[in-house]
């Protein structure tokens, strides 16, 4: 199918290295709820050579009091893909995170609204220090912008291995979230969904128009709950199963392959499904499919001490392999949106091996040798 006539952009910007040059004095600079972006308007990256584009004028994201009815730019239709991926995403966000607090019994999300110079803008909530959950985030974001060669190479992968375009402006709207519970029986869950356009016309540097879906949602368990783990994947496997019965063994294999963190010779978890440079079927049906029990056990110190090693593993996971992670970074992304997966807590020790035949060894076995739940 092509790609949808219009197409554009998402978050921000790579900082490069300067030319060696004098340095002008810069006004005094707070981190604190900074986030980055080129303003295409000041900034245009065609009007010099390569070469010459070292280095760019930062700014921050705008916070705003207000959601807005839609952050897609005015010249875009609520019935296109774009809109209606947003209205998913932002219904989405409104219902898990009722779940959540209704799990929790008294905790609520905190909301941060924000907007970018360059068009869109997101919708953050995280929730800490609650009942149950640790902490949970479950995010928003419908951008545009321009990316560097390396963001886009970090969003596609090995399909950009031998690509090596000029800055490329894009559009992107997703949805994800992380669930990490202070109860260790209850696993830390993960999903995210999310639409990526690219646009640059044949005769100009630049990736070609494109679309693709990506997203996923996975389990990362520090026990196993057999049934658990089988609920879980049966879950998957019949939200697969409606659309194409390749896709669930398809994309179960997939996400025991992506979850993988090489220096470890392991999994971060148990698995579940993901899917990335997704557009070799209806643009239509995967708009349509890209569309909760141990809280209260008891558990001891020891119990709770290889939860916070596994939530080592999950950090480990995030920072040096995640797609999603690598892209916000190189394109300045907003941190706090970036970094709200990671737990509030976590825990390494020296050469810790789990005795052989455990609990914990059960799960590490699990992660090293993945399993066919279903």
């Amino acid at each position: 199918m092509p790609p949808p006539a219009a197409l554009s952009a998402s978050s921000s910007f790579t900082l490069l290295s300067p030319p060696p040059s004098p340095k002008p004095k810069l006004p005094p600079f707070s981190a604190r709820k900074h986030s980055f972006a080129i303003n295409p308007r000041r900034h245009s990256l065609h009007s010099a050579p390569s070469s010459a584009v070292r280095c760019a004028v930062i700014e921050k994201e705008t916070p705003e009091a207000h959601r807005p009815a839609t952050f897609l730019r005015e010249n875009s239709s609520s019935s296109s893909v774009r809109g209606r991926f947003e209205k998913m995403i932002r219904d989405a966000q409104d219902t898990v995170c009722a779940a959540i607090e209704a799990a929790d019994g008294g905790a609520t999300f905190k909301e941060d609204v924000w907007s970018r110079p360059g068009g869109g803008g997101g919708i953050s909530r995280v929730l800490q220090d609650g009942a149950v959950w640790e902490k949970a985030g479950v995010n928003v974001s419908v951008v545009y912008g321009v990316m560097p060669p390396e963001a886009y190479r970090a969003a596609k992968g090995a399909a950009a291995a031998d690509h090596k375009p000029g800055p490329v402006p894009f559009f992107a709207a997703g949805i994800s979230s992380v669930l990490h519970p202070k109860n260790p029986f209850a696993p830390t869950l993960h999903f995210n969904y999310r639409y990526f356009e690219t646009d640059a016309p044949q005769d100009a540097p630049g990736a070609p128009r494109q679309w693709w879906f990506g997203g996923g949602t996975d389990l990362t368990p520090a026990y196993i709950f057999e049934e658990d783990v089988k609920h879980f994947h049966s879950v998957q496997k019949s939200a697969c199963d409606k659309f194409d019965p390749a896709f669930y063994p398809r994309f179960k294999k997939w996400c025991d392959d992506y979850f993988y963190i090489r220096h470890r010779d392991e999994r971060r978890g148990l698995g579940g499904i993901f899917f990335d440079d997704l557009n070799d079927y209806d643009q239509e049906m995967l708009l349509s499919f890209a569309t909760e029990k141990r809280k209260d056990l008891p558990f001891t110190d020891e119990q709770k001490a290889w939860q916070q090693l596994r939530r080592g593993r999950y950090v480990e996971f995030n920072l040096v392999y995640d797609r999603g992670t690598t892209f916000g970074l190189k394109t300045g992304g907003r941190i706090e949106s970036i970094l709200v997966s990671l737990p509030l807590t976590s825990r390494w020790e020296y050469d810790h091996k789990p005795e052989e035949g455990s609990e914990e060894w059960k799960l590490l076995d699990a992660c090293i040798n993945p399993k066919e739940w279903v």
